[in-house]
C-alpha cells in the first residue's frame, strides 16, 4: 500500500524449498486406497488358533483379534501441491509449519557482528511466533500471486480478477472472514489494488464496476495477507506488451535497490537517493518517443505495525533530507513507483479503500447508519484496511451515507485512487522486510520478484 509524502545480496534460503513444495496446477490430493485384500484373507488374519490341551487335542475355540477401526482420511490434509485456483490451506501443505524463510541478508559494516552475536541470536529466537506468522502470510502471498500471474489475461473484468485473488487468500489462510471477528484473525491484510495505466495506487473495483482489462494496459497488482495482524504487503506490475518492459524493469530495479540499501541504522535519505538513482537511469520508448522513467516523488514506502499497514515512518523514493533511521525489530514495506508522466500523483476517481484510524476521535455520531456501520467495521476489520466490496460481502446495504459520515468525523480514513496525468503509464513493485536482530529478511521474496 502506498504512503503519500508527509503522512506517512544474498540468496533466498526458503525460495527453493517453497518452490519444490508448492507448484500451481490441479491438486493431486491423495485418495484413500481401497483395501485390496479379499474377505477370506481378512478372516484368516482375524483368527488365531489356541494352543492344544494336555492330551494334545487342539482347542475347539479360536480367538478373534479386535479389529482396529480405520481412520478416516481428510483429502485436504493429504494434499502435497496447491490446487488451481488455490484452495488448499498453506497450513495443510506444510503440516502447520515451519514455513519457508524469505531471503535472509546479513548486515554489513558496523552491524556485521549481529550475524554471530549470541545475544542477538537469543533475541531472534524469542521472535518465533512473530516469524511463523509472517512467513505463513508470505507463503500465502507467493502461492496466490503465482496463480494470478499465470491466469490473469486481457478480457477479464477487474472484479473477476480481484475476487479471484481475495477468494484464494481467504482459502489459503483458512479465514473466510464471514463470521464476526474471523477476518481479524487472518485473511486479507489489504484490498486487492488493480490500478491501471496512469493510476498508480489504491484502485479496486466497487460493486457494479464493469472495467475490462485490455492488452495495452499496465496493471499494478497490490494486495496484503495477514495472520494475527502481521501484514505482508507486496505488489507487482503486469503488462501484455513488451513496449513497457523497460518501465517495469526500472521500477523492479529501484525496489531491489531499496531493499538492498535498507537496514538497521540506515538513514531514510540515503535509501531514497539510491532508489532515485536506480530508477531514473532508465527510459522507455512509447509511440516513437523516448520517455524518462521518473520516481513518483510524493509516494513512499512505510513501516508496518501489527494490525496497521501504515506506521509512523516513511521510506522516500527520491533524495530528501530526512535523517530518520531504521531500527532493529521494525518491519517495512519497501515500494517504489515509476511514471512516464509528471512523477507526481493526485487524488482522482471514486474511492474504494478505507481504514479505521487507530487514534480516531471519540465523537458522537448523529447518523444512525454510521453507528451501526462503525460497530461492524470494528468487529470485522479493526484497523485493517477494507474496501466497499467487503462491506457488500458482509451484507451491508445503503451504507454510503454512514461511511461518509465516519470519514468526515475523522474516525475512518479514506484512501482515494492516486493518479498521474492521463496518458501516462505507471508501475510498482513492493516487498516486506523484517529487520531481525541477526539478519534482514525479505520475507515476501519469491522466484518471480
Amino acid at each position: 500500500m502506498a504512503a503519500t509524502s508527509g503522512t506517512e545480496a544474498a540468496t533466498a534460503n526458503g525460495q527453493k524449498a517453497a518452490a519444490s513444495a508448492v507448484t500451481n496446477g490441479t491438486s493431486s490430493q491423495e485418495e484413500e486406497k481401497p483395501d485390496d485384500r479379499d474377505q477370506s484373507d481378512d478372516d484368516k488374519d482375524d483368527e488365531e488358533a489356541a494352543p492344544g490341551d494336555a492330551n494334545g487335542n487342539a482347542a475347539g475355540k479360536r480367538k478373534k483379534k479386535k479389529r482396529k477401526p480405520k481412520k478416516k482420511r481428510n483429502a485436504a490434509n493429504l494434499a502435497t501441491v496447491q490446487s488451481s485456483p488455490p484452495r488448499v490451506p498453506v497450513a495443510s501443505l506444510f503440516a502447520g509449519g515451519p514455513y519457508p524463510a524469505g531471503e535472509e541478508v546479513e548486515y554489513r559494516n558496523e552491524n556485521a557482528f549481529r550475524t554471530t552475536s549470541e545475544e542477538k541470536r537469543h533475541l531472534d529466537r524469542m521472535n518465533d511466533d512473530f516469524l511463523a506468522e509472517y512467513r505463513h502470510g508470505a507463503e500465502v502471498h507467493r502461492q496466490v500471486r503465482k496463480w494470478a500471474q499465470q491466469n490473469i489475461k486481457p478480457g477479464q473484468t477487474l472484479t473477476e480478477i480481484a475476487e479471484g485473488i481475495e477468494d484464494s487468500v481467504r482459502a489459503l489462510t483458512g479465514h473466510q472472514g464471514l463470521e464476526e471477528g474471523d477476518n481479524i484473525k487472518g485473511g486479507m491484510g489489504f484490498p486487492t489494488g488493480l490500478s491501471l495505466n496512469h493510476c498508480a495506487a489504491h484502485y479496486t473495483p466497487n460493486a457494479g464496476n464493469k472495467t475490462v482489462l485490455q492488452k495495452e494496459d499496465v496493471m499494478k497488482v497490490d494486495f496484503g495477507v495477514h495472520l494475527n495482524g502481521r501484514i505482508v504487503d507486496s505488489a507487482f506490475t503486469m503488462s501484455f506488451d513488451s513496449v513497457y518492459d523497460n518501465l517495469l524493469a526500472a521500477v523492479k530495479d529501484a525496489t531491489d535497490t531499496g531493499v538492498r540499501e535498507a537496514g538497521i541504522d540506515v538513514r531514510m535519505s540515503d535509501i531514497g537517493a539510491a532508489i532515485q538513482e536506480a530508477m531514473e537511469s532508465y527510459e522507455v520508448g512509447i509511440k516513437g518517443k523516448a520517455l524518462p522513467v521518473k520516481c513518483i516523488r510524493n509516494l513512499n514506502g512505510h513501516d508496518i505495525i501489527q494490525y496497521s499497514i501504515h506506521g509512523r515512518k516513511s521510506v522516500p523514493i527520491v533524495k530528501v533530507k530526512d535523517q530518520t533511521k531504521m531500527e532493529e525489530g521494525e518491519t517495512f514495506a519497501i515500494e517504489t513507483f515509476g511514471s512516464t508522466g509528471n512523477g507526481y500523483v493526485r487524488d482522482d476517481m471514486e474511492t474504494s479503500h478505507y481504514a479505521k484510524k487507530a487514534d480516531g476521535p471519540n465523537v458522537p455520531l448523529r447518523v444512525s447508519s454510521a453507528r451501526s456501520l462503525l460497530n461492524s467495521i470494528s468487529k470485522n476489520f479493526g484497523t485493517l484496511p477494507f474496501c466497499r466490496r467487503y462491506l457488500d460481502r458482509l451484507g451491508h446495504e445503503k451504507y454510503l451515507l454512514g461511511l461518509n459520515n465516519l470519514v468526515s468525523s475523522g474516525i475512518v480514513e479514506a484512501y482515494p485512487p492516486l493518479c498521474d496525468i492521463k496518458g501516462s503509464f505507471t508501475a510498482q513493485f513492493e516487498h516486506t522486510i523484517l529487520l531481525r536482530p541477526t539478519v534482514k529478511e525479505v520475507v515476501s521474496r519469491g522466484e518471480d520478484y
